[in-house]
C-alpha cells in the first residue's frame, strides 16, 4: 500500500529532525547481547539511520560475522546535518556527495589482515567496493516508496526513530509484519495505537531500559547549556540527556518470562477503590498484592515487570482507552470534592480517568494507570 505524501507529513518530517538523536555504542550492546540467535541468517535494516554516525550501522557492520547476518541495510535521510562526519563522503566508493545513501552489505572479510573483523575492515570496505554504497533517488524518508521496498527485504529492523513519528514509524512496521527493536519514549506507552498493542501482545519492552534518563549525542547545530545538568560537551561532540527511553520490541526475551516476586497482603485501607471503576488503586509496582483477584490500576512503569504468564492487562486508566472500560468517568460529587480540597486542574464530570477517596477522605487522580489482573489468582 503506498502512503500519499501530504503537507501534514512534509510538516512532521521537518519537525523530526528537530528530535534527531544518537544512540551511544554502549547502548546497543547491552540490549543486543540478549538476542544473538534471533539474528543468525536474518536481514537487519536500519532505515533511520546515517551509516557515517549512526552506532546502529557501526554495531551490526563490526559484528556481522558473529551475529552471522545475511545482509545489513541502511539507509540515510538528506535532513541529516551530519551527513559525512566519522566516515567522510571522499573515502565511500560509490558516493555522490551530500546525497542520502543505500548501504548493503552482505559479507565483512578481514580486509586489513590482523585477524579480527572491526570497524576498520568496515571502513577498508567502503572505500573499495563501489557496489556497497549507491545514492538512493529520494530523501531516505523511511515512508518513501523506495525505503519501503527495501523493508518489504528485510527480517528485523533496529534504530532509534523520530520520537515526534513513532505513531506511524510502529505502524509501517506492524503492517509489513517485520521483527523490530527500537528506541522510543516511555509515554509512548499511553498511545491508543501503541497501548493496543501492547495489550494485545504484538509488542512489549526490551531488557535494558527502565525509562530512566540516558544521554544521546545531537547534531553540532542543537542548542544546549553546558551549565545545565543535562547537556554536555565532549571532545566538541554535544550530548544531552534525553527523559523516559525505552526499548519497544515484538523479540522474545527474557524479561518477558521472570515472574513478578509478591509479598504484600490486600487491606482496604492501604489500597482504595477507585470511585469510578471497580478497582484498586496500587502506587507500586512492587506493592501489588499477592492475594487479590480483582482488578487493579498499577503505574505504567509496571511493564518493565510484565510477564503475560503471570497477568493480564485489562484496558488503560484515562482518554478514549478509558472509554472502553467503561462508560462512567468522575462523578459530579468527586468533581466538586476535588476543587473543594483546594486542588486545580481542568477535570469536569464524566471526565474520563480514574479518580479515588485516599483514607483521609481526598480526592486523588493518580498519574496514568495501567489495568491488570493476576492471572495465577482464581476469579
Amino acid at each position: 500500500m503506498k502512503r500519499k505524501t501530504t503537507n501534514k507529513n512534509l510538516h512532521k518530517a521537518s519537525k523530526a529532525k528537530k528530535d534527531e538523536f544518537y544512540t551511544q555504542l554502549v547502548d546497543i550492546e547491552k540490549e543486543l547481547k540478549y538476542y544473538k540467535n534471533q539474528f543468525r541468517g536474518k536481514i537487519v535494516y536500519c532505515n533511520c539511520d546515517d551509516p557515517y554516525e549512526s552506532n546502529f550501522f557501526k554495531y551490526f557492520a563490526a559484528n556481522f560475522n558473529e551475529f552471522k547476518l545475511k545482509k545489513l541495510i541502511t539507509t540515510s535521510y538528506n535532513g541529516s546535518p551530519i551527513i559525512g562526519g566519522q566516515l567522510p563522503l571522499f573515502q565511500v566508493a560509490g558516493s555522490k556527495g551530500k546525497q542520502p545513501l543505500k548501504i548493503e552489505i552482505t559479507k565483512v572479510p578481514d580486509m586489513n589482515k590482523d585477524g579480527t573483523i572491526s570497524l576498520e575492515d568496515v571502513k577498508y570496505l567502503l572505500k573499495q567496493d563501489k557496489n556497497i554504497a549507491t545514492p538512493l533517488k529520494g530523501n531516505g524518508d523511511f515512508r518513501s516508496d523506495e525505503c519501503i521496498e527495501l523493508l518489504k527485504q528485510a527480517d528485523i529492523v533496529v534504530t532509534n526513530p523520530p520520537f515526534s513519528l513513532f505513531r506511524e514509524y510502529v505502524a509501517q512496521l506492524i503492517e509489513y509484519k517485520k521483527k523490530f527493536l527500537i528506541i522510543g519514549n516511555v509515554n509512548a506507552i499511553t498511545y491508543k495505537e501503541i497501548f493496543k498493542l501492547i495489550k494485545n501482545n504484538d509488542l512489549w519492552l526490551g531488557v535494558t531500559m527502565d525509562g530512566r534518563n540516558i544521554w544521546f549525542r545531537v547534531p553540532d547545530d542543537y542548542p544546549i547549556n553546558e551549565n545545565v545538568a543535562n547537556s554536555k560537551i565532549i571532545n566538541g561532540e554535544k550530548y544531552l540527556f534525553v527523559k523516559g527511553c525505552i526499548w519497544y520490541t515484538n523479540f522474545d526475551n527474557i524479561k518477558r518470562h521472570e515472574k513478578l516476586v509478591l509479598y504484600k497482603k490486600y487491606s482496604s485501607k492501604e489500597y482504595p477503590k477507585y470511585d469510578n471503576y471497580n478497582a484498586i488503586n496500587v502506587d507500586k509496582v512492587t506493592e501489588i498484592p499477592v492475594d487479590y483477584k480483582g482488578a487493579m490500576g498499577v503505574p505504567i512503569t509496571f511493564l518493565n515487570k510484565y510477564n503475560p504468564e503471570q497477568f493480564e492487562i485489562i484496558g488503560q486508566g484515562q482518554g478514549n482507552l478509558y472509554r472502553e472500560l467503561t462508560s462512567f468517568g468522575l462523578s459530579k460529587k468527586f468533581v466538586e470534592d476535588y476543587y473543594k480540597s483546594g486542588q486545580t486542574g481542568f477535570i469536569k464530570e464524566n471526565h474520563p480517568v480514574l479518580g479515588y477517596y485516599d483514607d483521609n477522605n481526598k480526592p486523588v487522580i493518580p498519574y496514568m494507570r495501567i489495568v491488570i489482573r493476576n492471572k495465577k489468582i482464581k476469579k
